[in-house]
């Protein structure tokens, strides 16, 4: 790199730019002719360990980015909460770290992940809101000892969850729709507490985690339906069509099922409309149970739900559909009036390559064994066949 050309009145002063140790190799730096006649005053008026100061933080700095970029490079919540404790245990190895967050904004349930030597356990919090933390972390959006929130807070019962892992700093995940989550970190295990640079760099690294966080449940809330949590239409249809295509690619069969509560209207004709929420509520957290990892379980609207079987057989499509069907038949809905039993008629379809079909109409394969299932009864299922005469060929 060219030096730029010193523009100074004094020639006895250097050009501190010229001497920069970010732009060459420091020994050349350190055995320059203007280092060497003005040694003595650099070093009385402090440059060198400015500049030794600079090249720490510079270091600090790029560490700091690199950390961020494997967070944000990070597919999911579970890795980026596994990117960010590697590189806490990198510069300090605090108790224990959880994390804490609402996967979807709308909805009230809350997720944990927590931490202990590198390896995820269990630490015994269970908490059903941050409502007692909103107003203050609103206020002061930066980490904060715990003991100070605690003394901040005004329910005091709010934070009794907080008995079995007490920890020593709280870090909030801020939003534009408010406090999405926290973050606990225990105190360190060799050393004394936090030092204003240990506390510096946990604010600037959570600053990322906080937006990798939010860009990741807002990217998931523009892919599930508000009420569920599953899932919502649009996305369903992707997925079915991006199997299609995988299908016919690598030789497999996958299904479709299509499901729908039977008799739904009775449970809000008789119990109401906020009955009938939770039917729908309890089914969905229901077939997130009993789905496989690969599975796609989504609400296709109404009472009517979905679940894209990769790499799934005839028979295979039989043994999911009907877990499913005896998991909801079982299902225990709480409300104030006892509610009867909540059942489901499936439909389900197969395809592959031979079958050359389109979503729509592998879809409407699985609704027509839908309508067989209703006809025969209810809370039954059926896989289409080329004898049903509701064919769509």
């Amino acid at each position: 790199m060219s030096k730029k050309t010193k523009n100074t009145t004094d020639d006895e002063i250097p050009d501190l730019q010229d001497l920069s140790p970010l732009s060459g190799n420091d020994d050349d730096f350190l055995s320059s002719q203007k280092v060497i006649e003005n040694h003595d005053l650099l070093e009385e008026i402090g440059v060198f360990k400015r500049i030794d100061t600079l090249k720490q933080e510079l270091r600090n700095s790029r560490r700091l980015l690199v950390g961020a970029l494997d967070i944000f490079n990070r597919t999911s919540i579970d890795a980026i909460t596994d990117a960010t404790v590697s590189q806490i245990t990198d510069r300090f190895t605090p108790a224990f770290l959880l994390f804490l967050w609402k996967p979807l904004q709308s909805r009230r349930e809350i997720s944990i992940r927590g931490y202990k030597d590198y390896n995820q356990v269990d630490l015994g919090v269970s908490i059903d809101s941050f409502d007692a933390f909103e107003d203050f972390f609103r206020q002061y959006p930066k980490p904060i000892n715990f003991d100070l929130l605690a003394f901040e807070i005004e329910d005091k019962a709010a934070l009794a969850v907080f008995d079995l892992a007490r920890p020593e700093l709280v870090i909030p995940i801020l939003g534009p729709s408010g406090l999405y989550g926290l973050i606990l970190v225990g105190s360190k295990q060799r050393e004394a507490g936090y030092d204003q640079d240990e506390l510096l760099f946990m604010q600037q690294l959570m600053s990322f985690v906080s937006q990798a966080i939010q860009n990741h449940l807002h990217y998931q809330q523009s892919l599930r339906d508000v009420k569920t949590g599953l899932f919502n239409h649009g996305y369903f249809i992707t997925r079915v069509a991006d199997e299609v295509a995988r299908s016919k690619r690598g030789n497999y069969a996958s299904a479709l099922i299509v499901m729908d509560v039977d008799k739904f209207k009775n449970f809000n004709d008789n119990y109401g409309h906020l009955a009938g929420d939770r039917v729908l509520e309890h089914l969905a957290l229901t077939l997130k149970q009993e789905v496989r990892t690969d599975d796609v379980p989504s609400r296709f609207g109404g009472e009517e739900f979905t679940v894209l079987l990769p790499n799934t057989g005839r028979d295979s499509a039989w043994v999911v559909a009907e877990r499913i069907r005896t998991a909801i038949a079982a299902m225990v809905v709480p409300w104030e009036k006892p509610l009867p039993q909540v059942t489901i008629s499936i439909g389900a379809a197969v395809f592959d390559k031979d079958a050359a079909l389109n979503p729509e109409e592998i879809i409407q394969r699985a609704d027509s064994a839908l309508y067989v299932s209703k006809e025969q009864g209810r809370n039954r299922t059926t896989i289409w066949s080329p004898e049903m005469k509701k064919c769509t060929e």
